[in-house]
């Protein structure tokens, strides 16, 4: 626990205020700069961070390849489902106004799910490849 304890500190400051920004990321992306695809690589970053840090090993009890693999399925899952959805309730593949009654409530809900399931994914993805590029395989 002695080697590198600045770094661990100051990443156990930092870790939280960098996913609380990935958050901010992923719902603001509707409304200017961000959306799911930069929120996932920003969450990921954070979590490479942690276990560059503290170890691969802590990092695979805290997040286990199989649950990864699980949540970049359900994220393609989400954005394929509003999809059907949509078609489902009268509109084209990914026509987000018929969601709600409003078509603009529809328009901005289909958003936040895409975004939603493109950050899920690309996040659960970007540490695949990490944990992939580190040669441990889960």
């Amino acid at each position: 626990m002695g080697k590198h304890l600045v770094l661990r500190l100051v990443a156990k400051i930092f870790i939280p205020l960098i996913l609380l920004f990935a958050l901010y990321v992923q719902f603001h992306g509707d409304y200017g700069p961000g959306g799911g695809f930069q929120a996932g690589v920003i969450f990921a970053a954070a979590f490479i961070l942690y276990a560059l840090l503290f170890g691969l090993d802590h990092a695979r009890t805290v997040m286990p390849p199989a649950l990864l693999q699980t949540v970049a399925a359900l994220g393609v899952l989400l954005y394929g489902g509003v999809g059907v959805a949509s078609m489902l309730l009268g509109g084209n593949y990914l026509d987000y106004s018929v969601l709600a009654e409003d078509p603009v409530h529809g328009q901005h809900l289909g958003i936040l799910l895409i975004e939603l399931g493109v950050g899920l994914t690309v996040a659960s993805v970007m540490m695949v490849i990490f944990f992939t590029f580190t040669g441990r395989r889960g």
